[in-house]
């Protein structure tokens, strides 16, 4: 069978950084292919220029072909590149946010997509469409109601966003699929459901690209890994002979036990939220959640269950509530109304990051300039901490003098912990900010974290899926579900000695795929 994608001697260029070197790869029809590697090796690069595309800046060089079109041709030093039309390769982006229309519902957007990539002939068009949109919902695991389709992108937890735009790609017909890190945001049970929704795909014909830090799911559901490192493909071949099962991870070291009880540097008590006017579509009910000082608590539960909205109300970014949120004992109002300690005090890093940086200045100056507005600091003195933490989290000088455009999702989210620590903070809240991070960037990070709260005393909310994170970050540990907290406690009770059902859902489906692909 001929392949649908090939690609050939890719190369590409932003200003005199190589991001691409030469890479080769071919993918064939009901064939699942992955593309990995560490953050910033190119991935996402090689994937837009199946689409003809490239960021603002890139230079692209080689051939690409997709389903017998030429999207990247050598026609010069900056190549040729064309725009695959619709219904032939669909992209799905690691942030959903940039494949998502904030001012539409996303029933229309889908049933549009499908009209105008997958037209039909007669009085149906319209309810063929309308068709197609409920099987890509279905597909892409969210129901297909009413309900569903009239809400706003905004109104979906991360998890949920991630299905919605894996949806949107689905709508269009495509015959190939190009996934960046589809499982981003999605807890345990949803990433095996995801991983047998990828396999009913390629039985359908579908050919799949994914990219992914996720290697669990990369050997559940691909055939052929393709190892790119520093831009360059250093391995290719079956996916267990390129991504061997891993070692069973370490236990968890034993913690100290207090002398007494620390006090709560973060707390929020009976908080209730909701989306829309009039306490309309509740997200959160009567929710306690308190972080010690110096402690770490985690907060997990299924996609959908309230855990990032619970972040943004502690962050002061989230306004429809009610309940008390406090810092150092103290009210803690809404971001407009705090005190600049009290931003100092409280920082948060969300998933998402992209569109928090400006394209315009460098990442370092705008990682800089935290230190520089909320403690103070000359600009010289704030760029050379901002240095210092750099190289912790494994960004390079290079880094520096780059654009948010030019930089990856995982390198994003480093720069964006870099900023978030140089104010100093009590408290920091981390909303999954390794997602998009490979193993060896990951333990940085986890690292920096476990670093800050020994000699700084920093107090740090965990909000992720991966338990075997949480199990060793985190002192305590609450179970959302349905906006409501199901279970919490000491997180080694919780895990060994669950008790509610969607803890021991969550640690039932850790389990199985731990076992599936060791």
């Amino acid at each position: 069978m001929e392949p649908v994608i090939e690609v050939g001697g890719l190369t590409a260029h932003a200003g005199t950084a190589r991001l691409l070197d030469g890479v080769d790869f071919t993918v064939r029809p009901g064939e699942v292919a992955a593309l990995v590697g560490p953050s910033g090796s190119g991935k996402t690069t090689a994937a837009l220029a199946l689409l003809g595309e490239a960021a603002p800046g890139v230079r692209l060089s080689g051939t690409v072909r997709v389903a017998g079109v030429e999207v990247v041709g050598d026609g010069g030093p900056t190549g040729t590149a064309h725009t695959v039309r619709g219904g032939v390769v669909s992209y799905m982006p690691q942030h959903p946010s940039h494949a998502l229309n904030p001012a539409r519902r996303i029933g229309s957007v889908l049933t549009e997509l499908a009209r105008l990539h997958r037209p039909a002939h007669g009085s149906r068009d319209q309810s063929t469409a309308t068709d197609h949109a409920a099987a890509a919902l279905l597909t892409a695991g969210l129901p297909d109601d009413k309900a569903t389709r009239r809400r706003f992108p905004h109104q979906f937890s991360g998890g949920q966003r991630q299905r919605v735009a894996l949806a949107q790609v689905l709508a269009c017909g495509p015959r190939v699929l190009v996934l960046d890190e589809p499982s981003t945001g999605l807890d345990t049970v949803a990433r095996l459901r995801l991983a047998e929704q990828l396999t009913r795909l390629t039985a359908d014909g579908y050919a799949l690209l994914l990219l992914s830090h996720d290697h669990d799911l990369v050997r559940a559901v691909t055939d052929r890994t393709i190892l790119l490192k520093h831009g360059r493909v250093t391995a290719t071949g079956p996916t267990q002979d390129v991504l061997p099962a891993p070692a069973a991870p370490p236990p968890p070291p034993p913690r100290a036990t207090p002398t007494k009880p620390a006090g709560a540097v973060l707390e929020a008590r009976n908080l209730t939220a909701w989306l829309h006017p009039g306490h309309r579509g509740e997200v959160l009910h009567d929710v306690t959640v308190r972080v010690r000082e110096g402690g770490c608590t985690a907060v997990v539960g299924p996609s959908g269950s309230g855990k990032t909205v619970l972040a943004r109300c502690l962050a002061g970014l989230h306004e429809r509530h009610r309940g008390h949120l406090t810092h150092q004992g103290e009210p803690l109002p809404v971001l407009r109304r705090r005190t600049t300690r009290q931003i100092s005090g409280v920082q948060y890093v969300w998933q998402e990051v992209r569109n928090s940086f400006d394209d315009r200045r460098t990442i370092l100056d705008q990682v800089a300039r935290t230190a520089v507005r909320l403690r103070g600091l000359t600009p010289v003195e704030a760029e050379r901490q901002a240095r210092q933490l750099w190289e912790r989290l494994g960004l390079t000088t290079e880094h520096t003098t780059r654009h948010a455009a030019s930089l990856s999702g995982g390198e994003l989210q480093r720069a964006a912990l870099a900023r978030a620590l140089l104010a100093e903070p009590d408290v920091l809240i981390c909303d999954e900010i390794t997602t998009a991070l490979d193993a060896v960037n990951t333990g940085l990070v986890t690292a920096e974290i476990t670093r800050l709260r020994e000699e700084s005393g920093t107090a740090v909310l965990w909000i992720g899926h991966d338990l075997t994170h949480v199990e060793r970050l985190a002192d305590d540990l609450v179970v959302l579900d349905t906006g409501r907290v199901v279970e919490s406690g000491d997180t080694a009770t919780v895990l060994t000695s669950p008790a509610a059902h969607t803890t021991r859902l969550l640690l039932r489906s850790r389990n199985l795929a731990t076992a599936t692909h060791q």
